[in-house]
């Protein structure tokens, strides 16, 4: 019987010893005579502050209640609620600069020897930042803007968990219910400021609220952030403040403390509170108090804001230059002339956009040269120093009958192809933009402008010293100069290989109702996938029609099988565009769409080589003989299908 009365009594007193282990809190007004674990330059001032950090530069200080607290319900296994709330002051002799903060923190160790002082604040490293074993709940009072933590501003509240990278932040400032609207406020001002933390176990909520010393709570808190503490946090933990000093002299202070688990924190009575120090020097004359700060501010604010453009200035024009690259140099522009000649990429140079880019139209700082500056983004590490070197050996191309590539610019994921400048643009604008009359071609320009492109393609497949499958073969890609010359530019997406040899299989690019119907099954670009192109283009500047019109009838909206469809009437000559009237050469233009139809056919080996294509237009074949041939393909067409 005894015995079962000790185990009672044991029992009763350990739910006693939890019961008040949960619902523990303490007040401070004043840390005169309390019990305080300190370390670094935390100490208590003789008047009661608790002071976390003082003048001495680089260094951090900690303030912890000595005893750990059970922050976990060992029967839910949630964290309790829990309610504090502190009035402090921080105090930067640079008054336009705040330098690091402090912070309210909860963490399973006092033991902060690793730690960094400055904007680490005395509570992690370069190491150990970021991991989860750190356990740690802080609610930062920050001072600088750190790029590397992304702090918002040099004056802002924060909420971190186990990082400096708070995963909550905004401007400091209060809700005045009074004014109905948000203040602004300081936090390295020297005044004292009051903030309330607290934290709903049931509704797994944290609210952190600011105020001046003088005001009442505010309504509204200032940050209020869903979030469940039971993963960080471990039990038990102790609660406390670290602050970290920098390279400006900061003093930093908590005049009162007030804590409570499982309810409402305490008020604290603001009229016993510490008094601050008298912050900063005995009072001096106006222009040493107000006009030596003010100028030495200016020209600190005037030096930051100079070395701030000179440092974007650079970043602005930085480019990627690597050691395999010193053998291009002849053929590489420097980002800047390249800026300065499109006058800063301004949509008022744009000459057009496409489906791999921007094009601007610039003139070259050093020489005055006019060229056509094509923007290409090339994300990819994968091959790209044989990219550039494919631009690099397409750049020696020289045929009359094709834009010169002058050279490139690689820069932050992006690739510039420079041009020379053909000051009427592209044909597509004269076969579909009828906006004006002097957009109008004649067929006697047509017709020129066919061959010379099918002289190109001849070059690039069988005269130049490698063969070259340009993979993008269209009207917007032919480019006109003063003299309405056609010319085949844009080498963006071509792709080069030994005369002999097979193409590598690559990844399928190009135009849709240009793209040869082989590239769906093997990727390979040969010079057969050009001849498709080809094709489709001799049908769009015969026809003044898109390879594909999605908006037309089923019947139409393929330029191919609709020329097909009046060529099996008997009726071919009907499909020629209808602002040619009836002024062309009607032996041409049935050479260049029966031409058209042979090239764009879906089997690769009927489809001619570009040299037999050529010999076609220039008259070296009768038109009888393509006719023959034809013909054959048209019954392999439908013998396949």
């Amino acid at each position: 019987m005894i015995l079962k009365l000790a185990v009672l009594f044991l029992l009763l007193r350990r739910s006693s010893v939890a019961l008040q282990e949960d619902d523990l809190g303490f007040t401070y007004n004043g840390f005169q005579g309390v019990n305080m674990s300190l370390d670094g330059l935390a100490q208590i001032t003789n008047n009661g502050l608790l002071e976390l950090v003082n003048a001495t530069k680089q260094q951090k200080g900690h303030a912890f209640y000595p005893h750990m607290l059970h922050f976990m319900n060992s029967s839910t296994g949630s964290v309790y609620s829990f309610s504090t709330t502190f009035v402090f002051a921080m105090f930067s002799k640079l008054t336009a600069v705040g330098g690091p903060g402090m912070a309210f923190i909860i963490a399973p160790s006092r033991d902060f020897t690793d730690a960094l002082p400055g904007s680490y604040l005395g509570l992690f490293n370069a190491t150990n930042r970021g991991k989860s074993s750190n356990h740690v709940i802080a609610v930062e009072l920050d001072c600088i803007k750190n790029m590397e933590f992304d702090d918002i501003n040099g004056n802002h509240v924060g909420i971190d968990i186990n990082d400096l990278k708070s995963i909550e932040s905004t401007p400091a400032s209060y809700f005045s219910d009074q004014e109905n609207r948000q203040v602004n406020l300081t936090l390295f001002g020297g005044h004292a400021m009051q903030v309330w933390v607290e934290y709903s176990g049931s509704q797994r909520q944290l609210n952190v609220t600011l105020a001046p010393f003088d005001a009442p709570k505010p309504t509204i808190p200032l940050l209020s952030l869903n979030i469940d503490l039971s993963p960080i946090a471990v039990d038990p933990m102790f609660v406390g403040f670290s602050s970290a000093s920098h390279a400006f002299d900061v003093n930093h202070y908590v005049l009162g403390w007030s804590f409570k688990m499982n309810g409402k924190a305490k008020e604290l009575t603001l009229s016993q509170l510490p008094k601050l120090p008298r912050l900063g020097p005995k009072r001096k004359s106006r222009i040493y108090s107000i006009g030596i700060p003010v100028i030495g501010v200016t020209l600190l604010l005037v030096l930051v804001f100079i070395i701030h453009l000179i440092m974007k200035r650079e970043k602005k024009f930085a480019e990627v230059v690597e050691d395999w690259e010193l053998d291009y140099r002849p053929h590489r522009f420097k980002y800047k002339d390249l800026y300065i000649a499109t006058k800063g990429f301004k949509d008022a140079e744009l000459l057009g956009t496409g489906g791999f880019g921007k094009v601007y139209r610039g003139v070259l700082p050093t020489s005055k040269t006019e060229v056509a500056v094509k923007r290409v983004s090339y994300n990819s590490r994968q091959g790209e120093r044989e990219f550039v070197a494919e631009i690099v050996s397409i750049g020696k191309l020289r045929n009359r009958n094709i834009v010169p590539l002058l050279g490139y610019c690689r820069r932050k994921g992006e690739l510039l192809l420079v041009y020379d400048f053909m000051p009427n643009g592209s044909l597509d604008k004269f076969l579909f933009d009828q906006t004006t009359t002097e957009m109008k071609l004649n067929w006697n320009q047509r017709f020129r402008i066919i061959r010379s492109v099918a002289a190109a393609l001849l070059y690039l497949h069988e005269e130049w010293e490698k063969v070259v499958v340009h993979r993008d073969v269209k009207s917007s890609n032919v480019l006109l100069d003063k003299e309405l010359n056609g010319k085949l530019g844009d080498f963006g997406l071509a792709r080069l290989y030994d005369h002999g040899t097979d193409p590598q299989t690559t990844h399928m690019v190009g135009t849709l109702g240009y793209l040869a119907p082989e590239l769906f099954k093997t990727g390979k670009a040969n010079p057969s996938v050009d001849v498709f192109a080809f094709g489709a283009f001799l049908l769009e500047v015969a026809c003044g029609r898109k390879p594909i019109e999605p908006q037309a009838s089923e019947e139409c909206a393929v330029l191919v099988d609709w020329v097909i469809s009046y060529w099996a009437k008997g009726r071919i000559l009907l499909t020629v565009d209808p602002k040619l009237g009836m002024d062309y050469d009607v032996q041409e233009m049935e050479l260049v769409l029966k031409l058209g139809l042979l090239c764009s056919h879906s089997i690769p080996t009927v489809r001619p080589h570009m040299r037999q294509v050529v010999r076609y237009l220039e008259g070296e074949v009768p038109l009888s003989e393509l006719t023959l041939v034809f013909l054959s393909a048209m019954n392999n067409l439908c013998l396949v299908s």
